[in-house]
């Protein structure tokens, strides 16, 4: 694709040039760029990439390139293109460090999360680029490894401020989505005159006319086609006498051409390019052992593979194309294919690299192989121990074929599936386990065969889809595996809660009562106790089971959890801590839950973790560290590409604030959202989140008509519960005090099983409102005395509020002031600035002036900017906080400089000092 003489002269490329200078430009100033070309094959993707690496004068370049034959070794392209920069290993954080040694082999060790090596992968290469910029380029993505493509996305999506340029090159079209949402340039071919120039290049002699228009318009301007074709079309035709064009796709053609070319070579050369085409690697070393184990004469085929421009043997082998590569493997006949995998397989040392040992003897099976499937077993192990869950699951499919046994054939294709299914390629993991059960699978099998397409449903398409199976699976395992069985019942029973109110079928009734009737341990445990006491409160009511589960919230909270156990257990506990009005637990648990999924890297835990503290510390008036998480889930889900951790995060914290638009903008989000439809928990999430904004507002209708719907599913507890609360509220304030009654009865009967001040207290609030004279006085005095002794700051604030209302429509005006000043001073240190405004109105309906709070005079901060600076002021370091965040320390640095350019600072110690928007004073 140049004209005579450098890359620099590319033709027809300016626009892409420019656009890969400017990337160089911009590192060169300190800031990051990501860019993915897009193109068919032989479009010039590569070609950018070398003129990119050419210009990246006085910076550090790391390259590596997908091989299609590479694609089921987990982390193999990842490995290729990191190697160059291990030196840097001990600069990570120990957490992201042991991840990516484990994910390379370098050590044993804990499966690493594919995030925190994402994670790490971002942390080295920004390390890398920080005495000077670096350059990272991959070519043919499409050929990743899952892992490895998974992880560099992850790198696209956060690198900001390291000097690090990372442009991909993907052949379209893709199997699958690639590095979407990050900038794109597609390579077009070129245009009609460029094409002819570049064709000219190549064709010396006189060609005729029409064979010159006709290649220039087939090659529709590919310029690996121009430099190709013309050969084989002339060849063919040198009159132009030929038939209508045809219509097979251009890179068909062009691997017609190669594999033509391979053909026509001399049988030594072209059995040494079988060899090479499949061994992906490119060892040198490796080709020639192997060439050996074949009898070929290497140094004269080299020298004649070579001659044909079709390969290139110096350090690494090198093919002129991918396509070449595919055309040469393509040429052999299966025998032949065997025949090399085998000598490939006897040429690789065992012991350094057995598991690509694995694959190539698995590609010279003739047939049934027990030995050969138990290698790829033991690969799979392996990879699975690094994390490489698809490559695991490519290892046991196909040592699943090898099998001749059919009940292990059964068990390694069920392996297979579990493996397909928690690299999340779904409809393959279906399709393993539709083929296992077709064996003769024992009874356990068909059980975790069961469990299986229950989590499968559950994952890819809603709580509800998979909670029917899930439950079927755990009778079947109850004779087989009772631990099993339990955490299997739990699964179900969480799945049922999160799903809340269901059309049709499985509920949460159902899965309590099978739970009862389940062999019970002869000792139970806090998990058993945990179990129990919420199937009891589901079948026997809310009293009956609310001592057990009370007795084993203490339980988790009084001692220490296993990562297994912890991140197993205690998402339920903490749920159900807050359904027991237990808010001292639930705040304890969901601390807990989040520092244990965070240290163990267990972001598949996390987000939820982060929903669940963040609702706990917006409940408390804590909306600083809410809001703060809610930018860590943010972060997660820009980081995995969902936007569902930060619409229901928003859900969550927007309301208390009064800000009606971006409430109705997650509400809108998530009620739009095709998986979660027909879930009653969604319906019962947003419901309470509407009522608790339009109460703020004052606008007592709309949060009537909310809380009803919210409300609808009592058994759903949580916020179903809380939104029975602002039904009260509403009803009372629109003189429907008839409508609150039910609520005010149903709150007390719960308050009097738990308990607690949280529940006694806001069961006199609620009481409270619906009664008269000495009665109510002494209510709210009880609610806010009892709310008083807990963290629950915004309840707390708000019974003030409804305290000072009544007090005012009393005409006990003084008395009114006191409640209402306080209610005012608490809502706005904690940032409900809807319910603050109520208050303040109604101190001026009092007499009484209320001074105007201060406003920030400096520039404000951006969210994340705003979070950084909290951390900084907590004590955490750059790297800390960007473990955190899921960006670099670079990255940090860089918004910590606007943080201190903001807020008129020039150091760490500066920011403790301050006072942030929106965070709390004490009360």
């Amino acid at each position: 694709m140049t004209s005579r003489g450098s890359r620099a002269g590319l033709l027809g490329r300016q626009g892409e040039c420019q656009a890969l200078d400017n990337l160089l430009a911009e590192a060169r100033a300190g800031r990051s760029g990501v860019l993915v070309l897009r193109g068919e094959a032989g479009i010039g993707k590569t070609e950018l990439l070398k003129y990119l690496i050419e210009r990246a004068t006085g910076c550090r370049t790391v390259s590596a390139a997908g091989v299609q034959s590479e694609m089921e070794l987990s982390y193999a392209g990842l490995h290729q293109l990191c190697a160059p920069l291990l030196a840097g290993l001990d600069n990570l954080p120990e957490p992201q460090r042991d991840a990516l040694c484990t994910a390379f082999g370098l050590r044993g060790g804990a499966t690493p999360d594919r995030f925190l090596v994402g994670l790490a992968t971002l942390s080295l290469l920004a390390d890398a680029g920080g005495d000077e910029p670096l350059v990272v380029v991959v070519d043919d993505a499409q050929w990743l490894d899952h892992v490895s493509a998974q992880a560099l996305e992850f790198v696209a999506r956060r690198l900001l401020a390291e000097s690090v340029v990372l442009v991909v090159a993907v052949r379209e079209p893709s199997a699958g989505e690639l590095f979407t949402g990050t900038p794109e340039l597609p390579v077009p071919g070129l245009s009609e005159d460029d094409s002819r120039r570049l064709l000219a290049s190549v064709v010396t002699g006189p060609l005729d006319r029409r064979v010159r228009d006709r290649i220039v318009a087939e090659t529709r301007g590919n310029p690996l086609a121009l430099l190709e074709l013309p050969r084989a079309l002339i060849a063919l035709d040198p009159a132009g006498a030929f038939g209508p064009p045809e219509a097979e796709p251009l890179a068909n053609r062009l691997e017609q051409d190669f594999l033509r070319r391979v053909e026509s070579l001399p049988d030594e050369t072209r059995r040494l390019l079988f060899v090479a085409a499949a061994e992906p690697v490119g060892d040198v070393t490796l080709l020639r052992r192997a060439a050996q184990q074949l009898g070929i004469a290497m140094d004269t085929a080299a020298v004649r593979a070579e001659a044909s421009g079709l390969i290139t043997l110096g350090t690494w082998v090198r093919f002129r194309h991918p396509l070449v590569r595919s055309a040469a493997y393509r040429a052999a006949d299966p025998e032949h294919r065997r025949a090399v995998h085998k000598a490939l397989a006897d040429a690789t040392d065992a012991r350094l690299d057995p598991d690509r040992r694995a694959w190539h003897l698995a590609r010279a099976a003739t047939g049934l192989d027990e030995g050969v499937a138990a290698e790829l077993e033991r690969s799979a192990g392996r990879a699975q121990a690094r994390g490489g869950v698809a490559a695991a699951a490519a290892f046991l499919d196909r040592a699943a074929q090898l099998t001749p046994d059919p009940v292990r054939r059964g068990a390694r294709a069920l392996a297979a599936a579990q493996a397909k299914y928690q690299a999340g390629a779904f409809d393959a993991a279906r399709e393993l386990a539709d083929a296992a059960e077709l064996g003769p699978l024992d009874e356990l099998g068909a059980a975790r065969s069961t469990l299986l397409h229950g989590r499968i449903m559950a994952a890819s398409r809603s709580a509800g889809a998979g909670l029917p199976l899930l439950l079927q699976a755990a009778r079947r395992l109850e004779p087989l595996d009772a631990g099993l069985a339990r955490e299997t019942y739990r699964d179900a029973i969480y799945a049922a809660l999160t799903a809340g109110r269901l059309p049709e079928g499985s509920g949460i009734r159902e899965v309590a009562q099978a739970v009862l009737r389940a062999p019970k341990p002869a000792e139970p445990t806090r998990d058993d106790l945990l179990l129990d006491g919420l199937a009891r409160v589901y079948t026997a009511g809310y009293a009956a089971g609310a001592p057990m589960l009370l007795q084993a919230i203490g339980a988790y909270r009084a001692d220490g959890v296993s990562g297994r156990e912890g991140l197993g257990w205690l998402p339920l506990a903490c749920r159900l801590a807050h359904s027991m009005w237990d808010f001292a637990s639930w705040s304890v648990l969901s601390a807990r839950l989040v520092d244990l999924a965070r240290e163990t890297g267990a972001l598949s835990v996390l987000p939820s973790a982060l929903l669940l503290r963040l609702s706990n510390r917006a409940f408390a008036g804590d909306l600083d560290s809410a809001h703060a998480l809610v930018a860590e889930a943010t972060a997660i889900g820009e980081a995995t590409g969902s936007t569902f951790f930060a619409h229901y995060s928003a859900l969550v914290v927007e309301p208390w604030k009064g800000r009606e638009s971006t409430t109705r903008q997650a509400i809108e989000a998530l009620t739009r959202d095709s998986l979660l439809r027909g879930e009653g928990k969604v319906e019962t999430a947003t419901q309470w989140a509407a009522a608790v904004l339009y109460n703020g507002l004052g606008r007592y209708e709309e949060a009537y008509a909310a809380a009803r719907r919210g409300c609808e599913n009592p058994d759903e507890f949580g916020l179903s519960l809380q939104s029975t609360m602002e039904l009260v509220e509403a009803s009372v304030r629109l003189g429907r005090p008839e409508d609150a009654a039910e609520g005010v009865r149903w709150i007390g009967e719960m308050a009097q099983a738990s308990g607690t001040d949280w529940a006694l207290g806001t069961a006199a609030g609620a009481r409270a409102l619906v009664s008269e004279g000495p009665s109510a006085d002494a209510l709210y005095r009880e609610a806010i005395e009892r709310l008083g002794a807990t963290e629950m700051r915004m309840y707390l604030a708000r019974t003030r509020l409804l305290y000072g209302e009544w007090l005012r429509r009393e005409n006990r005006r003084v008395d009114a002031r006191v409640q209402l000043g306080a209610a005012h001073d608490m809502l706005s240190s904690i940032g409900a600035e809807a319910f603050a405004e109520r208050a303040r109105r109604e101190l001026q309906a009092t007499g009484a002036k209320v001074a105007r709070r201060p406003t920030a005079t400096h520039e404000p901060l951006t969210p994340q900017e705003e979070q950084i600076a909290r951390l900084v002021g907590d004590g955490l370091t750059n790297p800390e906080i960007g473990a955190q965040l899921f960006i670099s320390p670079h990255t940090v640095e860089w918004h910590l400089r606007k943080v201190f350019s903001k807020l008129g600072i020039t150091s760490r110690k500066e920011i403790r000092t301050l006072r942030l928007a929106g965070e709390a004073t004490p009360a």
